[in-house]
């Protein structure tokens, strides 16, 4: 259904988005791609370009294309800082890339910003303060 209103409505960003994530959903990764970079390319409202850089970065690491998923969620970092699951997603892909000190930090800082575990709350400024020290031995 997607694929012909795409046909009928191709700059219609957030039908290239629903598109790209009905294809994402179906196991049809690379099929996506195309349709998550226009749906990006039109301009979508702010909650769905989350969700689009989210899902065209987590589709590239998927598929392997580890430096351009790292690109995609730099850019969208950029734009949503805040944003602990594209952050989460980031550090998946650093992980891939072999980046394990970065991506335990970025996960270190996002579990510290976000549990409500209160063992977690009791420690959350030493976890926030090893996150980014994790070689570093004090002697």
């Amino acid at each position: 259904m997607f694929m012909q209103l795409v046909k009928t409505h191709p700059n219609d960003a957030n039908i290239q988005y629903q598109c790209a994530w009905s294809l994402d959903v179906l196991g049809e990764e690379a099929e996506a791609v195309p349709y998550y970079e226009r749906a990006i390319e039109l301009g979508l409202p702010d909650e769905d370009l989350a969700g689009a850089y989210l899902g065209l970065g987590s589709t590239y690491r998927t598929l392997g294309a580890y430096e351009q998923s790292r690109q995609i969620f730099e850019k969208a970092l950029a734009v949503f800082p805040e944003n602990n699951a594209i952050a989460c997603f980031y550090a998946m892909t650093l992980y891939n890339l072999q980046e394990y000190e970065r991506a335990m930090g970025i996960l270190l800082k996002a579990l510290a910003d976000t549990s409500s575990d209160r063992h977690i709350h009791d420690y959350k400024k030493a976890i926030v303060y090893y996150s980014d020290k994790l070689h570093k031995v004090w002697r």
